[in-house]
C-alpha cells in the first residue's frame, strides 16, 4: 500500500550551480582530465576504493613542483569540520611525482599524472569531496570536484517525456526509487538529499526533493515538473586527432608562427530544424592522436576557431562554447563575440589533440543557463542522468553518499 509523505522544500538547482567548484583554471594549465580509470567513465563520481586518475599540461613546460590537497565537504560543497585523519588513511596534501615533457610538439608543456588512491592517500568515508593542485608559490592553480559513494542503497532511476503539453516536446523528466532493504532510515524527509544531473554538469543540478510515497523499504519519487530538464540537442564535435588535416567538421588547417590554426565550418542555428540524431558522448572529450605512441606527452595544441551564425534575438545574453574541456566554465576565454564584418559569432578556443564534444549555450545578464537558445530542444535527444542520494543521519558529523543510479534517455518512456 502507498502512504503519501507530507512534502516540504522546493526545487534548489541554482543553489547548486553556485555550490559547485567550478572556479577558473591558471592560464598556463590545460586539459584537466579528471575521471575514474574504468573505460566509458567520464563524471569524477567513483565508489569508495574504485581509481580516479588526474592528469593536466602546464605549457610553462619548466617541471615546476605541485603538490595536491584533498579537502572533504559537505552537501553543499563547503569545506567540512572534519579532521584529515577522519577521511584520510595517509596524507592529504602529497607532491605529484608523475610527469613528463611533451616530446616533439611545436607547443611545449610537461604533463602531470596522478591516481587515487595511492600508496600515500587512501580516501575512508563517502562523500563530496575537491583536489587542489598548488604550485611552488602555495598558490591553486585549479580545483576540482569529485564525489565518492558507497552502495548502500539501490537507486533505479528511468527517464520520461514531460506530461505538461506545454513542454511535451522539449523536456525530458527522471523518475527514480530508492531501495533501502538492509539500510536504515529513520526519518526520509530529512535525512535523504538526492541530487540529479544531466550529463554531468552541476550547473543544471537538480535537489531539494523530498519523497512522495514510501512502499516497503522503497521510496518513491515519482515528480515530473519539478526533475524535468530541457532536453537540449545532440552535442557538435570536431576531431583534430591528425593535426595537419581537415576533417568531416574541420574545414582548413594553418601552420601559424608558432602553432597550428585548425578551423571549424561555420554553424547555423537548429532551434527551427527538425531533430537530427548524431551520435556523441555527452559533452565529454577524449585526447587521442593518429601519429605518435603516447597522447598525453605526443600530442600536440591547436587554436580552433568557431564560427556560429544565429539570427535569433539574444540581447542581454552571451554565447559560448561549453564541455566538459574546461570543466564547463564559462568564461572570457570560451565566450563567442559577434564580428559585424562576417555576420557571425566567433571564437578562438587552444586545444589539445583529441575528439571533443561542445554545444552553443547563452547565459543571461541574471545567470540563467539556456541550453536550447541557439540550438533547440528536443525530447529525443540522448542524455546521461545521475541521481546521486546523499545521507545525513540525525547527529552524524558528516554527509555520506549512500546510492547511486543511472539512466540514459534512448530508452524514454512516455
Amino acid at each position: 500500500m502507498k502512504k503519501l509523505l507530507f512534502v516540504i522544500g522546493f526545487l534548489g538547482f541554482a543553489f547548486f550551480a553556485n555550490a559547485q567548484i567550478n572556479a577558473v583554471d591558471a592560464p598556463n594549465i590545460k586539459t584537466v582530465v579528471f575521471k575514474p580509470m574504468s573505460s566509458n567513465k567520464f563524471a569524477p563520481i567513483i565508489e569508495l576504493n574504485e581509481k580516479i586518475t588526474l592528469s593536466f599540461d602546464d605549457l610553462n613546460a619548466n617541471e615546476e613542483t605541485y603538490t595536491y590537497k584533498i579537502e572533504h565537504c559537505n552537501f553543499n560543497w563547503q569545506v567540512s569540520n572534519l579532521s584529515e585523519s577522519e577521511f584520510i588513511n595517509g596524507y592529504a596534501s602529497d607532491r605529484i611525482r608523475n610527469y613528463e615533457n611533451s616530446f616533439n610538439t611545436l607547443q611545449p608543456y610537461t604533463n602531470y599524472r596522478l591516481s587515487l588512491p595511492n600508496e600515500n592517500t587512501k580516501i575512508k568515508i563517502s562523500g563530496n569531496y575537491t583536489i587542489s593542485v598548488i604550485n611552488e608559490n602555495s598558490k591553486i592553480v585549479f580545483k576540482r570536484s569529485f564525489v565518492v559513494y558507497e552502495s548502500k542503497v539501490n537507486v533505479g532511476v528511468t527517464v520520461h517525456k514531460s506530461r505538461d503539453i506545454a513542454t511535451i516536446n522539449t523536456k525530458q523528466s527522471v523518475e527514480f526509487i530508492i531501495n533501502n532493504p538492509d539500510f536504515r532510515i529513520n526519518n526520509p524527509g530529512e535525512e535523504i538529499m538526492p541530487v540529479i544531473l544531466q550529463n554531468n554538469n552541476w550547473q543544471t543540478a537538480i535537489t531539494g526533493l523530498k519523497p512522495q510515497f514510501y512502499r516497503g523499504s522503497q521510496l518513491l519519487y515519482k515528480y515530473n515538473k519539478e526533475t524535468s530538464f530541457w532536453a537540449g540537442n545532440e552535442f557538435l564535435h570536431f576531431d583534430s586527432k591528425s593535426i595537419r588535416n581537415s576533417t568531416l567538421n574541420i574545414a582548413n588547417v594553418e601552420m601559424g608562427t608558432e602553432i597550428y590554426h585548425t578551423y571549424l565550418y561555420a554553424k547555423e542555428e537548429r532551434i527551427d530544424k527538425p531533430y537530427t540524431l548524431f551520435p556523441d558522448i555527452n559533452g565529454n572529450f577524449i585526447v587521442r592522436i593518429l601519429e605518435g605512441e603516447n597522447a598525453n606527452t605526443d600530442a600536440d595544441y591547436s587554436w580552433v576557431y568557431f564560427y556560429l551564425k544565429c539570427l535569433e534575438n539574444l540581447e542581454g545574453k552571451n554565447i559560448f562554447v561549453s564541455g566538459n574541456f574546461n570543466n564547463w566554465h564559462l568564461g572570457d576565454e570560451n565566450m563567442l563575440h559577434y564580428n559585424v564584418d562576417s555576420g557571425l559569432y566567433e571564437g578562438a578556443i587552444l586545444f589539445k589533440q583529441g575528439f571533443y564534444n561542445y554545444q552553443f549555450v547563452t547565459k543571461s545578464s541574471k545567470g540563467i543557463i539556456s541550453n536550447y537558445d541557439i540550438d533547440g530542444s528536443f525530447y529525443q535527444t540522448e542524455n546521461d542522468y545521475t541521481v546521486l542520494i546523499y545521507y545525513h543521519k540525525q547527529g552524524s558529523r558528516y554527509t555520506e553518499v549512500i546510492g547511486v543510479g543511472t539512466a540514459n534517455s534512448e530508452k524514454i518512456n512516455n
